[in-house]
């Protein structure tokens, strides 16, 4: 009788990576959404500097009004008359966001109440004024 030498099955070793995929991969969804709260008007104005200028910490809609006149949201020029829309649009997905105005101190005062009156009437309760604070 011929006997057969039982061997155990060779166990694999290694290291499991799964949970540090699944680390890096919650570290990216994050950094995805977090990047989506960052939203800029996309130019760069000379805003009027005040005494009384505070910080607004939280997360905003932003509207640039250039020294020539011209509108920006989200680094797109648009018609002021389009502004209400966009602005009603971008509220619905951020309800608690102000609605900050960054007009050029040489833009036309008329324009920036016009883009504050569309605010509004987009249904934005909080709007602001950018400015830059006196040192």
């Amino acid at each position: 009788m011929r006997f057969r030498r039982h061997n155990p099955p060779v166990e694999e070793t290694g290291i499991d990576l799964a949970p540090m995929l699944d680390f890096f991969l919650n570290l990216l969804i994050f950094f995805i959404i977090s990047a989506a709260f960052v939203s800029e008007a996309g130019i760069k104005v000379n805003r009027p500097t005040a005494k009384t200028a505070v910080k607004e910490d939280r997360a905003s809609i932003f509207v640039a009004i250039s020294a020539s006149n011209e509108v920006y949201i989200d680094k797109k020029r648009v018609d002021i008359r389009s502004l209400r829309g966009l602005i009603a649009k971008m509220h619905a997905d951020h309800p608690e966001a102000a609605v900050i105005i960054q007009a050029d101190k040489d833009a036309r005062a008329g324009l920036m109440v016009e883009a504050m009156d569309q605010a509004r009437l987009a249904g934005v309760e909080n709007v602001a004024v950018a400015a830059t604070p006196e040192r």
